[in-house]
C-alpha cells in the first residue's frame, strides 16, 4: 500500500494507519507533503459512479467551504478517483485532504455548537440545492429516511423480539403519518450523515465535516432529522440538545409547518435505521466494532422517544422557530362535545378527564401533549398499536372479512391454537365479540344443557353489559340503582382471604366458605344449572378466591347436576403469571370458559370455550351464528396476540415484573398503616387501602391517590365495593422501570399527606 501510494501521487515517504470504517477501508496517510485520507472501496460500477460523483460535487463546494470539508487530491495523472490492483482485487482509490480538529464525539459542546451546527448544515444544503446529480436522484438504498422500508430486511437480524416489535411500531407510524407526505416535501441533494464521528470543531472554533459518503437526493427535513437525532442520542434529555440544531438550520433555511409536524418520526426512522443496520453489521462482520458504535445510544434513545408525546415534541419544533403550539379543544370544550351527542351515563375517569389521542406499548398520549404512563388498562394485552397485532387486522381487512358461513382456514387455525392453550376436556369454542356476549352466551348454553335455572353467582362479581349478563352480576344488580336480584339467582359470599368473615382462619378460608355456599344451595327453590365466578374478583377489589375454595364448591356444583363457569375476561392470557388462566391457580378445570377483553389486544373478540358434550348439545337446539364472531380479521388478531405473547415471552414478564411489583408494594405496606392487603399475581395486582388500625376501606385516600398518580401522568384505578382499592393491571409488556415508578409516585404522595 505504501508503494502504491508513491508511485500514484508521488509522495516520498508514506506512513499508513488504517481507520475505522463502516463498509470500506480507509487509511490515514502521513507523508513528506502532509497528512491525507486514503478512502478504497471493493470495485462495482455502482460504487465508482458514486464515488465519482462524491468528487465532483466536494470540488463543486470547495469555493465557500474550503477547509471545511476534505478536498479531492488528484493522482499523478491528473484523475481523482482510479481503479488500483492492490492485494489480489481491485479496489476504487482516492485522496483527500486531512482536517485538523476534535471530533464532537470526543467533546462537551455547547448548545451554541449545535446551533452553529444546524446554521451550517443550512448553509451547506443551500449550496447542495444548486447541484443536480441523476446518479444520487437514482440512488435508493437504506441509509435514506424516504427509502426507510428497505431495512425491514434486517429485522431478524435484531436478537429480541421486543425490541424488533419496537422498530416495527415506528416503522408503521412512518407509513402511515410520513409517506403520504413525502411526495409533497422540499428536495435537495443533503449531507445526510451529521453524526458526533463525521463532525469536527476545528482549532478556529469552527464546524467542519469528513466522510460526504452518505449524499443523497432527499426531502431537506431529512437533514435536518439526522443532526438532531445524533445530537441527542447520547445526552439525558432529548429535545433541549437538538432544539438548538433546530434553531440554527431555520434561521437559514425557514422550515415549513408540514416539515416541523413529521420530525419526530422522522428521527425514530433514523433510529431504526442505526439499530437495523448495526444489527446487520453484527451479524455479517462481528468484529467491526465500529458498525455498532452507536448502536447502544440508538436503542436508548429509541426507547425513551417512545415516552415522548409526538404532539408534546412537535409543539416543541414549533415553538422553537417562533410558530404557536398546536390548537386543541379545552377540556370543557371536548366535553361539551361529547355530551352534545351521547348520554351522560358514559363516565368518564378520573376528576380531570383525560383526552387521549395516540397510544403506544405501555404508554398513552393526550392532545395536550403528555405521555401517560399506563398501569391501569389491561386490554391492550401485549402492548398498544402493537405493530404484529395492527399488521395482522389491516392485512385481513385487505384481503378477506366475512362471516362465519363461509369457509376459510384462519377460523380453526385460530381456534385450534387457542385450545391448545387448555386443558384437553375444553376442545370446543364458540366465537363472539365481547366478554359480555361471551357470558350471555355460557348462561343459555348450561341452561340449555342442564334444563335448569337457577344461576349460582359471586358477591361483588361482574360478568357484562347484556341483560344476562347483568342478572348475573352482583355488582350491577345489587347496585342502588340496579335492577335488583332476580329469583333464580343465588349469590354466595365472596371468600374473602383478607376482609371476610373466616379471614382469621386462613387455611380453612377457602372451605368454610364453600361449605357456607353449599348450605345457600342446598336451600334454594331452583336447581343450580351453573356457577359462574372470575378466579380474582375484579370489582370486589381484585380479591382473589381463598385458596381451596373452588376445589371444594366445582364438585359440589357437578354433584347437584350443574356446571362451573370460570370468567377469565381479566384473568386469562397469561395475566397472572404462574399460569395461563386464572382457574390453574386452583387446582381445577372448568366445564366453560369465558374470554373478552385482552383477546384482541382492544378489537372487539370474546369467546366461550366447553367440552364437547356441552357443544353437541347446543347443536340440538336453535342455530347459533354471530355476524361478526370468528370473521376472519378477529381470527388474525387473536392469532396475532397468541404469538406475540409466545415470541416475546409475555406471560413469564408477568410473572418476574409482577413478581417485583408486589414486592415494591408490600415494602410500601410495611411503612404505612393505610395500606391493608397487596393482593393479587403477576400483573393483576389490588392494593387495599384503609383507615390505619382497622380494616375500614378509605376510599377518599383511594380516590386521592387515582387522581394524584393522574397528575403525575400514571394512570391506575380504583375497584371494590367502596372503590377503596387501588387496581393495576397493565400491559403484559411492561417493565420493573414501570412498576417502580408507580409505587415511588404513590410513596412520594404518601410522605406528604401521612
Amino acid at each position: 500500500m505504501q508503494d502504491l501510494l508513491k508511485v500514484a501521487f508521488g509522495f516520498h515517504s508514506v506512513e499508513l494507519k488504517k481507520l475505522n470504517g463502516y463498509d470500506n477501508i480507509n487509511y490515514l496517510v502521513e507523508t513528506d507533503r502532509g497528512k491525507f485520507i486514503f478512502k478504497t472501496y471493493p470495485f462495482n460500477n455502482e460504487t465508482f459512479d458514486l464515488v465519482q460523483t462524491e468528487t465532483e460535487v466536494l470540488h463543486a463546494l470547495q469555493k465557500n467551504f474550503n477547509g471545511r470539508i476534505p478536498c479531492p487530491e488528484p493522482f499523478l495523472d491528473g484523475q481523482f478517483v482510479k481503479l488500483e490492483e492492490w492485494g489480489g482485487q481491485q479496489l476504487i482509490c482516492r485522496l483527500l485532504t486531512f482536517l485538523e480538529g476534535d471530533f464532537l464525539g470526543n467533546l462537551e459542546p455547547s448548545t451554541s455548537a449545535y446551533r452553529e451546527l444546524g446554521g451550517f448544515l443550512a448553509t451547506l444544503d443551500m449550496e447542495l440545492s444548486k447541484l443536480n446529480s441523476y446518479i444520487l436522484q437514482s440512488r435508493k438504498w437504506e441509509w435514506d429516511l424516504q427509502y426507510l422500508e428497505l431495512i425491514q430486511k434486517y429485522l431478524d437480524d435484531i436478537p429480541s423480539p421486543k425490541d424488533r416489535n419496537t422498530v416495527k411500531y415506528f416503522l408503521k407510524q412512518f407509513e402511515e403519518l410520513v409517506r403520504p407526505e413525502l411526495p409533497h416535501l422540499r428536495r435537495a441533494i443533503i449531507y445526510n450523515d451529521a453524526n458526533e464521528w463525521n463532525v469536527m470543531i476545528n482549532r478556529e472554533g469552527q464546524i467542519t465535516l469528513i466522510d460526504f459518503g452518505d449524499l443523497a437526493y432527499s426531502p431537506l427535513i431529512h437533514e435536518l432529522a439526522v443532526a438532531m437525532t445524533y445530537t441527542a442520542y447520547d445526552k439525558e434529555n432529548y429535545l433541549e440538545w437538538s432544539l438548538e440544531v433546530l434553531k440554527g438550520y431555520h434561521e437559514k433555511i425557514p422550515l415549513t409547518e408540514k416539515e416541523l409536524s413529521l420530525l419526530y418520526y422522522l428521527i425514530a426512522g433514523r433510529l431504526c435505521i442505526s439499530v437495523c443496520n448495526s444489527a446487520h453489521a453484527r451479524k455479517i462482520d462481528p468484529e467491526n466494532a465500529y458498525a455498532s458504535i452507536s448502536e447502544k445510544n440508538a436503542w436508548k434513545m429509541l426507547y425513551g422517544w417512545l415516552k415522548l408525546n409526538p404532539r408534546h415534541a412537535e409543539n416543541e419544533f414549533r415553538m422553537a422557530v417562533g410558530f404557536e403550539p398546536l390548537p386543541v379543544r379545552t377540556l370543557e370544550e371536548s366535553l361539551a362535545y361529547r355530551h352534545q351527542y351521547l348520554s351522560k351515563i358514559l363516565s368518564v375517569s378520573y376528576s380531570k378527564p383525560i383526552q387521549m389521542e395516540r397510544a403506544a406499548f405501555q404508554y398513552m398520549y393526550d392532545a395536550l401533549g403528555n405521555t401517560f404512563l399506563d398501569a391501569y388498562n389491561n386490554i391492550p394485552h401485549v402492548g398498544h398499536s402493537h405493530p404484529k397485532v395492527v399488521e395482522a387486522g389491516q392485512r385481513q381487512m385487505a384481503k378477506l372479512n366475512t362471516n362465519t358461513r363461509y369457509l376459510y382456514d384462519l377460523l380453526p387455525q385460530y381456534a385450534e391454537k387457542l385450545l391448545s392453550k387448555f386443558p384437553p376436556s375444553l376442545n370446543r369454542v364458540f366465537f363472539v365479540n365481547s366478554g359480555s356476549a361471551a357470558s350471555d352466551l355460557a348462561i343459555r348454553l348450561a341452561k340449555w344443557y342442564t334444563g335448569r335455572e337457577g344461576i349460582m353467582v359471586m358477591e361483588h362479581g361482574y360478568h357484562g353489559n347484556t341483560q344476562i349478563s347483568i342478572d348475573i352480576s352482583d355488582y350491577k344488580f345489587s347496585n342502588p340503582k340496579g335492577q335488583g336480584q332476580k329469583d333464580h339467582i343465588l349469590k354466595v359470599p365472596i371468600p374473602d382471604a383478607y376482609r371476610g368473615k373466616y379471614s382469621d382462619e386462613l387455611e380453612k378460608t377457602g372451605k368454610k366458605y364453600a361449605a357456607d355456599a353449599q348450605k345457600l344451595m342446598d336451600g334454594f327453590s331452583y336447581p343450580i344449572a351453573a356457577f359462574i365466578s372470575e378466579p380474582i374478583v375484579g370489582c370486589g377489589g381484585q380479591v382473589p378466591l381463598a385458596q381451596g375454595y373452588l376445589k371444594e364448591i366445582y364438585p359440589a356444583i357437578r354433584e347437584r347436576g350443574g356446571l362451573c363457569i370460570s370468567d377469565e375476561v381479566q384473568t386469562g392470557f397469561g395475566r397472572v403469571g404462574d399460569y395461563f388462566w386464572g382457574f390453574e391457580q386452583h387446582g381445577i378445570v372448568p366445564d366453560m370458559v369465558i374470554l373478552g377483553k385482552p383477546m384482541g389486544n382492544g378489537h372487539p373478540m370474546g369467546a366461550v370455550v366447553c367440552t364437547q358434550e356441552i357443544a353437541e348439545s347446543f347443536e340440538k337446539g336453535v342455530e347459533f351464528f354471530s355476524s361478526f364472531g370468528g370473521n376472519p380479521v378477529s381470527c388474525a388478531i387473536g392469532l396475532a396476540v397468541l404469538e406475540v405473547m409466545e415470541e416475546e415471552a409475555l406471560q413469564e414478564n408477568a410473572k418476574i415484573v409482577g413478581n417485583y411489583y408486589k414486592s415494591l408494594f408490600e415494602e410500601l405496606q410495611q411503612q404505612y398503616a393505610c395500606i391493608g392487603d397487596v393482593r393479587g399475581s403477576g400483573l393483576f395486582l389490588g392494593v387495599d387501602l384503609v383507615k390505619p388500625g382497622t380494616k375500614e376501606e378509605d376510599e377518599q385516600l383511594a380516590k386521592l391517590i387515582k387522581n394524584r398518580l393522574r397528575e403525575k401522568y400514571i394512570l391506575i384505578s380504583t375497584d371494590g365495593p367502596k372503590d377503596s382499592v387501588l387496581k393495576t393491571k397493565p400491559p403484559l409488556i411492561f417493565t420493573k422501570e414501570n412498576a417502580l415508578q408507580v409505587v415511588e409516585e404513590m410513596d412520594h404522595f404518601l410522605k406528604r399527606i401521612i
